[in-house]
This record gives structure tokens, sequence and C-alpha cells, in this order.
């Protein structure tokens, strides 16, 4: 997204918003850490160097992991069971994960170090930071995190490039040795002391991740969503008299208003509504349940990405890894680090996801039914027979929203023992980040492939002449004609259609309309 953000993020003992998420892992704003967390990180190491002196056995500092954890690890041995640990654990598999995933990963587990529950040294935060500042970005693959015990092999390939091991990428780069990369960029390699390999890797941060990114896209989808439902009313000669405010407080959902409220800030003032007026009284009566109950559908999205916002905001307040250095100093095991908070707020929003691009692509289709589309030519196309207009875009809809309702089978609902049974239920919230990135890009195509359908028909009852629709949909045709031109014979589609997807993924689409018409809620 097109969106101003900051440059530098401070990373200290509170919580990261999600916004300073985004800005560090899509628009790569260095970080740095607060003196605050320096302090903290220090003065909690010291408890860890106690208890290492200590001849009882203390969980991650002085055993082995999982199902291990009842063998005692003498002190020679000590720095050699943490490099083991992240070598053994660094075993993901599969495609390589996009760099802000990585990115936003890194800087989650940064934020839980700097929090100074883990027990590490400051050089341990101190040489992440150096790594994401230097656009060091390791590679992670899509395989190994059943998220619980935190996203262990993705955050295990992370740890592993600190230490100089393992392949990394330099600000998306060819792929280079860890070790290569951190002396080009004057950072000395990690040599891990107690509790600090079980520190790097046991958090909930990559699907934590995901889901501030998805939150991010998905508020604006909603503002997309609702700027394609006022062209869809608009070129199909429907009524805003069902989006009148007083009527959607009878139903008090805050979602349900904002979204009414701009599709009637989109629509105010369309000629081509106007004209239409007194003909839908006599003959249409009320509009399909697709684009009547448009704010219905559209608000309910709206709520559920807020419900998981609060869940991401207090998982960006929490301090998570096992053991965990607390308020009093005792070092003792936990299970927050099981992910399944984020994991059923990603599946949430795989859900509704996936209806807002069903109610999409319905809407869609009315355009290309002669009996459905009140006046306008089968297909939109120029000559129907002879083209075929828009019969295909809508195919391509169906086949994604088909998709979509596959990827909102919840992948929280699962889980597989792990750990010789020690891990016996699991989160896979990992998987649910990964899928959620599918339906966040699949919603977006279908959106778009609504405005350009919805821009077709606004141009053919038009003539093309956008002064007789509404300022705000006048402002999303003229974006569109920028890049597509208008309604004509066939032509190559799937490049108009990428056009129409880049305009609503890089948040031009909305900046175009909001300039003409006002901040959208």
């Amino acid at each position: 997204m097109s969106r101003h953000h900051q440059d530098t993020v401070t990373v200290g003992v509170g919580a990261l918003s999600i916004e300073e998420v985004v800005a560090v892992a899509r628009f790569g704003a260095q970080v740095e850490i607060s003196a605050e967390a320096l302090a903290e990180i220090s003065a909690t190491r010291e408890r860890i160097e106690e208890l290492a002196k200590d001849p009882t056995p203390v969980y991650g500092i002085s055993t082995g992991f999982g199902a291990l954890a009842r063998r005692h690890i003498p002190e020679e041995m000590r720095a050699q069971l943490q490099l083991s640990l992240v070598r053994s654990h660094a075993a993901g598999s599969g495609p390589e994960v996009e760099t802000e995933v990585i990115r936003a990963l890194m800087l989650l587990r940064l934020s839980t170090l700097c929090t100074g529950r883990t027990g590490v040294r400051p050089v341990v935060a101190q040489t992440y930071a150096a790594a994401l500042n230097a656009k060091i970005h390791p590679v992670v693959h899509e395989y190994g995190s059943l998220g619980c015990s935190g996203d262990l092999a993705p955050l295990a390939h992370c740890a592993l490039a600190l230490l100089g091991e393992g392949p990394v990428r330099v600000d998306s780069g060819d792929i280079q040795d860890a070790g290569d990369a951190l002396s080009a960029a004057g950072i000395e390699p990690l040599v891990l002391r107690e509790k600090e390999g079980l520190a790097l890797i046991n958090g909930t941060d990559g699907m934590l991740g995901m889901l501030c990114l998805a939150i991010t896209d998905l508020r604006e989808a909603a503002k997309v969503a609702d700027i394609a439902t006022a062209m869809t009313v608009e070129g199909l000669l429907g009524t805003l008299a069902v989006f009148a405010d007083d009527l959607q407080q009878l139903r008090p959902h805050p979602g349900q208003a904002a979204s009414a409220a701009n599709i009637r800030a989109m629509a105010e003032g369309s000629k081509i509504l106007e004209a239409a007026f007194e003909d839908f009284k006599k003959t249409q009566v009320q509009d399909a349940y697709s684009v009547r109950c448009a704010p219905q559908v559209a608000g309910g999205f709206r709520d559920t990405i807020e419900h998981t916002a609060l869940v991401g905001q207090r998982e960006l307040a929490s301090a998570v890894d096992n053991p965990v250095v607390a308020l009093d100093g005792r070092v003792t095991s936990n299970g927050n680090f099981h992910g399944a908070p984020v994991a059923y707020a990603l599946d949430f929003l795989a859900v509704v996801a996936a209806d807002l691009a069903s109610i999409s692509e319905r809407r869609s289709d009315r355009f290309l039914d002669v009996a459905r589309n009140r006046g306008l030519n089968a297909f939109l196309a120029d000559d129907p027979g002879v083209d075929s207009g828009h019969m295909i875009a809508q195919y391509t809809q169906a086949g994604i929203v088909s998709e979509l309702k596959r990827l909102a089978t919840p992948a929280s609902a699962d889980s597989i023992p792990s750990s010789a049974m020690q891990e016996d239920h699991v989160s896979m919230g990992w998987a649910a980040g990964r899928k959620l990135r599918k339906s966040v890009d699949g919603l977006q195509r279908v959106l778009a492939i609504e405005v350009l359908t919805a821009a077709r028909a606004i141009d053919q009852r038009t003539e093309g002449d956008t002064a007789q629709a509404a300022a705000g949909t006048a402002a999303a045709i003229n974006a569109l004609r920028k890049v597509t031109p208008g309604p004509g014979a066939d032509r190559f589609l799937a490049p108009e259609i990428e056009e129409a997807v880049q305009l609503v993924q890089s948040g031009v689409l909305i900046e175009e309309v909001e300039g003409s018409i006002g901040k959208l809620l």
C-alpha cells in the first residue's frame, strides 16, 4: 500500500503498534533499541547468569529441550547446546517466505527480546537489530512451524543467520552465505550462551507478523469493497435509500454504519441514479441482496478485523518465551508460546475474506446477465455474440472465490502431536497465516474485477461521460482509465485485470477517491 509511514521505529519494553510492524516489515523502516530496553535486558541477564552457576537444573539454561528436558547439561557443553538447538530447529522446507513476513518475524522477535523477559545479553538484541537494519533476510521456508513452542523453524532460520550460518538475501538480492553478509555489513556473528538459542526461536512472531500485515491490507480492502459497491449501485441503476444512516442505526454494528456511510459518500450527487429513481420505484422496488445487504456483510467484515486487531495488539504487548524471566526474577516454564489466540484470529479473517469476495462476485455477475443488468449489453460486450465482454472475467472471480472458500477451512481446528507427545496440542497458527495471505490476495483480485466491471457498465451507460456519475465513482473510474482503456471491442483482458489489481493493492484507488470526496471511514 502506498501509505505514509515512519522511517524509524523504536523498539522498547512496551508494545509496538500494528502500524509500526508494517512500517518495518513492508516499507523497510529502520529500528532502534531504546536505552530503557537495553537496561532491562542487562538486568534480567544477571539472573540467568546466577542460575547458570546453580547446580540445580533449570529448563532452557542447563537442560535439554522439549522431551529431552530431563537431561542436565554440564557448563562446558552449554554453548554447544544452544548452537545445536538452533541448527537442528532450522529444518524448514518448501518455497521461500516473502520478505515482508521475514522482516515482521525478525522485528517481533527483537521486540520480545527488548522486554527483558527472555534473559539474553544486550548484544543479542543489538545484533538482531543490526541485521534487520542491514536488510539481511534469512531464507525462511513455507513449512516447519506448528504454531506452538513458537514458530520454531522459521525463527531458527533467522537465528542461524545471526550466527553467520545458512542462506540469506540482502535487500532481496541473490542468495548468499550469512557469514559473508554479516561481514560485509560489519556485524560480528553471535556466539550464543545459556538460554539465548531458546530465546531466539520461541515465539508467535511469524503468525503475529502475518496477522498485522493482513489487518492492514483488509482494512484497505473494506474501503475498496465500499467503492466497488457504490459503483455497482450506480451501474445497475439501483437505490441508495437502503443505505440511509437511520436504517443502519436500527442495527447498531459500527462496521455496518461505516460501510453504508462510505457507499453514500461515494454515490452522492449521481445524475445517473437521479434519472433512474422514478423508474426504479415503479419497476424494481428493491435491489438484490448482494447490493442491498452490502453494508451488513462488509460491516461484519470490518468488525471482525477490529476484533482481530485487538487480539493482535494484545499479542504485541506480550513477552512470549519459555522459560521466561518473570517480573519477580524467577525463571519459569509457561505456556504463553501457544499460538491459539492468534491462530483463531487468522482463521476468522480467512472466513470473512471469503464471504466479502463472494458477495462481490455476485454483484459483478449481475452486470453480465441481460435479465438482471437493467438494459446493459449481454456480458457488457461491445457487440454481443461477436464479443464476449467480461464473461470470463467473472469466471476468474468465481475460481478465486471457490479457492477462498477452501482456504476458509480453519487451520486452528487441527492439531498433530510432536516431540514425543510432550507437545501434544499445537495451534497451526503459522499455517493459518500462510493461507490467509492467499485469501487477502484473492479478495483484492475479486474486488478489482468488480471495480473494472462496474466502471465498464457506467461508461456504457454514459458513453464515457463521467460528469453524469457521482464524484466518488467518477474518481474511481478516472483512476482506472489512467491505466486501462474504456469499453470497446474485445481485447487481451488479463493485463487490464492486473492493472485494476495493482490499483487496489497499491492503495492508489483509495487515494484517488479520497482525494476527490475526502477520507473514507
